[in-house]
């Protein structure tokens, strides 16, 4: 087990040496600085969980040591150590974001269960930097957000299929995503350094669609005073997105064939054709199946544009990704509250697992941006939700299968914490109670593992032996 680090910052030599003992007998690796300059030389070449100082010394304050620390290791947390004169000093450390305060002289109890408070928050908050570095580096590199297995798979494919010329339709309900996957694919192909062109097939009548995707000829009809060009010439050597394709009408799905069988386009009102290179990612809320058994979508054209499909999630079907969303909107939108709000409380959080999100990550965004707007705090509460959030439970029941294990998420939603109480049972019976087998399962650190032990009161069953084994 690693040891919890502490930098003890203290003026006074004895009481130095007998607070540092006093740790070290405990289990702490324990750096001392007699100075607040000294300590700062030292959080340079090292991390620590926690910094344990005096308040009044010599040069740099406890108030000045305090404000760098925050400053430059804010997962370090900091306990000040005063004298009963100066316990406003230290409440108001507090406030300036010290972990707590101990009076001198600290009793032994005191010193030992603040600081290893301390040092959990401290391992804590360095997990989930790294978890969200990690996530990141896998994800966020193509704008993708999610570790549902669903969404990592289509990451995966996504990944496979950019560097091809190929033909992509993305299937999904409005507001999983479609476009985000779709820019992925554009920015990890050769395309990618041209932009992609865009458009909504659902949101231009019928009568103008033609003229925007092939564009004209001078002359071609009253008011065609001079050549223009589609967004289908727009897209050479590039990507073009036809988000919505189910809508387009007859006509202009037998045009857009030839443009993918031929590689070649004719302008509305010309008489010549020339070639194009346009790699084509379309998308649709339709079943297109059975738009081409009911006769509304060519078949030809469809089983030109599904060379690769792939289906997005709606968002009531990847629950385990609305705390990673809920949580990358509101580092998108900080700016609106100037920074000032840091976290979506666990309540909210709970608040919005609960609800069905039939906008899907669309809607959960717009409600996160909501909240950002109305929240006072630094906390968003549940009562800066829009109400069809508070108001409204998940329909039903959810039933999936991941790995051979099957769950459910009830009809009146999830109690996080006993979700996660019954994950780490789960891991610890089929760890046969190694804890470091268990948290490896988890994908979690032996401390922070200890600590959800104590935390839900799990203990080993009768029968299996004293205490847990060692972390062998």
């Amino acid at each position: 087990m690693t040891q919890a680090s502490v930098l003890l910052v203290e003026d006074n030599d004895l009481e130095r040496q007998i607070t540092a003992d006093t740790l070290r007998d405990e289990g702490f690796a324990v750096e001392e600085a007699p100075v607040g300059k000294r300590a700062m030389e030292l959080l340079a070449l090292s991390r620590f969980d926690v910094v344990l100082t005096d308040l009044m010394m010599p040069g740099m304050s406890g108030e000045e040591l305090l404000a760098k620390v925050k400053l430059q290791y804010p997962a370090t947390q900091v306990v000040v150590l005063t004298a009963h004169g100066t316990i406003d000093s230290a409440v108001q450390a507090m406030k300036n974001g010290a972990f707590y305060y101990l009076t001198k002289p600290t009793d032994r109890e005191s010193l030992v269960m603040t600081v290893g408070k301390a040092a959990e928050l401290s391992s804590l908050q360095q997990e989930n930097q790294i978890l969200r570095t990690q996530m990141a580096g896998k994800l966020q590199v193509e704008g993708i957000i999610g570790q549902d297995p669903a969404m990592l798979e289509i990451v995966k494919i996504v990944r496979k299929v950019a560097p091809s010329n190929s033909t992509v339709l993305i299937q999904g309900e409005s507001g999983t995503g479609k476009e985000v996957i779709a820019r992925a694919i554009h920015r990890l192909s050769p395309r990618g350094s041209r932009p992609m062109v865009a458009i909504n097939c659902s949101a231009i009548p019928d009568t103008l669609i033609e003229n925007e995707l092939f564009g004209h000829e001078r002359g071609a009809f009253t008011g065609a005073t001079e050549r223009k060009m589609g967004l289908i010439e727009s897209a050479d050597k590039s990507t073009l997105f036809l988000d919505e394709i189910g809508d387009l009408g007859s006509g202009v799905q037998a045009k857009l064939l030839r443009v993918l069988q031929e590689r070649e386009l004719r302008r509305v009102g010309g008489n010549e054709s020339f070639k194009v290179d346009v790699r084509l990612v379309a998308a649709t809320n339709h079943n297109l199946a059975e738009e081409v058994a009911e006769e509304r979508f060519r078949e030809d054209l469809y089983y030109r544009i599904n060379v690769v499909t792939l289906t997005l999630p709606p968002l009531r079907d990847r629950r385990a990704d609305v705390p990673l969303l809920a949580t990358h909107t509101l580092a998108r939108f900080s700016h609106l509250s100037g920074g000032r709000i840091k976290e979506i409380s666990r309540e909210t959080m709970e608040r919005l697992l609960d609800y069905s999100w039939p906008g899907n990550v669309r809607q959960l965004e717009s409600a996160i941006e909501r909240a950002i707007l109305l929240c006072e705090g630094d906390s968003i509460t549940p009562r800066d939700l829009p109400q069809e959030v508070l108001a409204r439970k998940s329909p039903g029941r959810i039933e999936r299968s991941r790995g051979g294990d099957r769950f459910e998420i009830p009809a009146d939603g999830i109690n996080f914490e006993h979700l996660e109480r019954d994950l780490i049972l789960q891991a610890m019976e089929k760890a046969e109670w190694v804890i470091a087998k268990a948290a490896k399962m988890l994908g979690m650190s032996y401390r922070t593992l200890q600590y959800r032990l104590d935390k839900f009161a799990i203990k080993k069953p009768e029968g299996k032996g004293g205490a847990f084994p060692s972390d062998t």
